[in-house]
């Protein structure tokens, strides 16, 4: 087992393992955790028996769901692992685990190389500034190319490469090793041992022109930022291997230079080296900045003597320990028994037991300091996002930002009496994933709930009903539209009542326009004090915000409006708060008659890759549903598809895609924006609300 603690921070990764769905992420985790020594005996993805996809539905669908955390020890370093998914509809797995990691190891497959979810997992890393090695998956396919890999990561992705490895194959194109650019040896592994043993020896003569090259390239990428590697370069003299890792780590973790290693997972070639750089190149947790305070005037360094500051990143349902709270600590030390501060509500919890996980088994800890990954049995108090801390020298870290949900469906109990176990089950759900929204419809009084996808609620609803044993009935999915203004208009509302004694008024003039996409709602007060006084803006605002909730055309939620106050007039003895909230209510719901409203709907951006046979009813396809093909790409035996498409449209889209292909084409789509709905297709929404 993993001691305790690693006795030196410098000595500790804590990393992420991220990629397109199917690139081998699962995989290669599996492998990490057999060559440290953590397992005995390797699962595979397609037997079902992996040890980081715990889940049923994990192991039947052969996908990760929820990010599982695990640790293990390589070269004295304890390395802290979290196997996140690749399925687009579980982003929010990946976004919490970004936010808590300092670094990460990106899969590509050699194959398909830098695909759409590829891409997004990038760009979530970019946003946290998460130095990044990458692991070029899947070489030992014949149709895998690891220069072309590297292409494309630089290409698509905007980053420099430096490769450290070289795949060599046969005449018949199967990856028999991989070169050590840096040390020029072939490196091949055992079968016999499952690839536990390895052995050295020098480059074929076949492979050393192009072997020459990249390390030639290496080495000088690494020069721009290490001046002992620079002088060895210039001078001709061959450069010592601990000059060039510190360049590279320098490289990797201040410039975000990727070190690229290449492999097979499956085939159990090239995992130790990914594991070495894991460890020479990724931070360790005092080597990246001390975390910061929401307001960005305290932070915390990592030192276990400091006060503590942890970050919740995720809740789960434990079927023996009950609600389990995964913390990251940034710095000072929990003990078991303890007591900490929640300051993100202000309420004090006692730290009943504390756990290093490994996927679902836990292995219980006496305490846990700065650079820990560890989960503790939560209170109810304790959601996503919520800071513990010491109550001496409290602390607030900023909140995880997740995604609004896109797709909803109602549920309903079998019989009423069951409605209580249901909504129990749902709040258990919506505590765990926070892409997971439940509410009640107002005019329906129907159970709504929301999520990424029509998978992330399949498996949502599978969870409620295996998992917590709850029946439920499930209508069709629906998709999230939202409404906003098509122009701008100007409306004005007066309150003016007289009732015995003292009256009420209130007078305002607004002014709504449409904003770009993704803008929400926004608020400006723009009325001359002298006609409406600075004191009743909090007034109207709230009742602004309160009002422009759901649009007239089919009550759906609005979006992207700027509201204006530009003037009005007062009373210096009878307005009052109220009037100007009754007047700014009634000026909008003029606004909603006045105005000219327009229906949004998600648009999906991604890849479909088919076999070149069946490309012509595949675009066929996407053509019926509203698609857009943007880009086709050739690869050997497939294309790719990087296509745009309306969310309505991708309902049963995976039944039907497997249908036209006999099985063989896939896909990966996201929802990059919101586009007006086509006239005519609205109508049809607008009525199938009864609106």
């Amino acid at each position: 087992m993993v001691p305790a603690r690693a006795s030196d921070l410098r000595r500790v990764r804590n990393i992420g393992i991220m990629a397109h769905i199917d690139a081998g992420k699962t995989t290669t985790t599996e492998r990490i955790l057999f060559y440290t020594g953590q397992i005995h005996k390797m699962g595979e993805v397609h037997e079902g028996d992996t040890e980081m996809d715990w889940m049923a539905q994990e192991r039947e669908r052969g996908i990760t769901i929820t990010s599982a955390a695990t640790t293990c020890q390589w070269l004295e370093h304890q390395i802290n692992i979290i196997d996140t998914p690749g399925h687009v509809d579980f982003t929010a797995e990946v976004e919490r685990s970004l936010r808590v990691l300092d670094g990460a190891v990106v899969l590509f497959s050699g194959v398909e190389m830098v695909e759409s979810q590829s891409e997004t997992v990038w760009r979530q890393a970019d946003r946290y500034k998460t130095p990044r090695i990458a692991f070029v998956n899947k070489l030992d396919r014949a149709e895998a190319s690891y220069t072309d890999t590297l292409a494309m990561i630089e290409a698509r992705l905007g980053v420099r490469t430096v490769p450290l490895s070289f795949p060599y194959r046969d005449g018949d194109r199967r990856l028999i090793g991989i070169v050590d650019l840096l040390a020029r040896e072939l490196v091949i592994w055992d079968g016999e041992s499952q690839g536990t043993a390895m052995t050295r020896g020098p480059v074929p003569e076949a492979l050393r022109d192009q072997v020459e090259l990249y390390r030639d390239l290496a080495i000088e990428r690494v020069a721009e930022f290490d001046d002992r590697v620079m002088e060895a370069f210039l001078d001709g003299r061959d450069v010592r291997p601990e000059d060039f890792h510190a360049g590279l780590r320098c490289a990797c973790i201040g410039h975000g230079v990727i070190p690229v290693v290449g492999g097979s997972a499956f085939q159990k070639i090239g995992v130790q080296p990914l594991l070495d750089a894991v460890v020479r190149y990724l931070p360790s947790p005092v080597d990246v900045p001390p975390v910061q305070s929401a307001d960005g005037k305290d932070e915390r360094p990592a030192d276990p003597s400091a006060p503590l500051a942890a970050l919740a990143f995720k809740v789960t349902s434990d079927a023996y320990a009950g609600r389990l709270v995964y913390l990251r600590i940034y710095s000072g030390t929990m003990k078991a028994g303890g007591h900490a501060l929640n300051s993100s509500t202000g309420k004090g919890l006692r730290i009943t037991k504390l756990f290093r996980m490994h996927a679902n088994r836990r292995l219980a800890l006496e305490e846990a300091t700065a650079g820990d990954i560890v989960a503790i049995v939560g209170s109810q108090d304790v959601s996503t996002g919520d800071t513990l801390c010491d109550k001496s020298a409290p602390i607030l870290l900023e909140k995880i930002e997740f995604p609004d949900p896109v797709v909803f469906a109602a549920v309903e109990p079998r019989t009423e009496a069951e409605l209580p176990e249901l909504m129990d089950g749902l709040t258990k759900l919506a505590q765990e994933d926070p892409t997971f929204h439940v509410r009640t419809d107002e005019t329906t009084d129907q159970i709504i709930i929301g999520g990424m996808g029509e998978l992330h609620l399949d498996v949502l609803v599978r969870r409620l009903r295996e998992d917590l044993h709850v029946h439920v009935s499930v209508g069709k999915p629906q998709v999230a539209y939202r409404e906003t203004l098509r122009e701008p208009v100007v409306v004005e509302d007066r309150f003016a009542r007289q009732a015995a004694g003292r009256g009420q008024f209130g007078h305002v003039i607004l002014r709504l326009e449409p904003l770009p996409r993704e803008s929400g709602i926004t608020f400006r007060f723009d009325a001359k004090p002298e006609e409406i006084p600075r004191a009743y803006e909090g007034a109207i605002e709230s009742a602004l915000r309160g009002t422009l909730t759901n649009g007239p055309l089919a009550g759906y939620p609005l979006a992207d409006i700027g509201a204006a106050v530009i003037g009005g007039s007062f009373h210096p003895v009878d307005s009052s708060e109220l009037a100007f909230r009754a007047a700014t209510s009634a000026a909008l719901h003029r606004a909603y008659g006045a105005g000219v409203f327009e229906l949004l709907e998600p648009i999906m951006e991604g890849e479909v890759i088919t076999p070149a046979e069946y490309l012509g009813e595949v675009m066929e396809d996407l053509a019926r549903r509203r698609g857009e093909i943007h880009m086709l790409r050739s690869l050997e035996t497939v294309q790719i598809l990087v296509v745009c498409i309306p969310l309505a449209e991708t309902f049963g889209y995976a039944t039907r895609l497997r249908s036209l292909t006999q099985g063989r084409a896939t896909y990966s789509l996201r929802v990059a924006r919101y586009e007006m709905v086509p006239e005519g297709l609205r109508e049809k929404i607008v009525k199938s609300r009864g609106y």
